[in-house]
């Protein structure tokens, strides 16, 4: 597992994550640093696994 994904059981809401992803990338037409790609791709990658967590919750 990569160092930069939350540890099992300490995935925040997906919501949370999203709403960090908005205000990363407010305007998509707009080009990210390479710094501000790099977060945004282990936000996705903690987004996806908050999804996760949320349907094995409900299930």
């Amino acid at each position: 597992m990569s160092p930069d994904l939350p540890s099992p059981g300490s995935v925040r809401p997906a919501a949370a994550v999203n709403e960090e992803i908005r205000a990363l990338w407010r305007d998509p037409r707009v080009c990210l640093s390479r710094e501000g790609r790099a977060k945004l791709e282990r936000l996705y990658a903690e987004w996806a696994a908050a999804v996760r967590a949320e349907i094995v919750e409900a299930a």
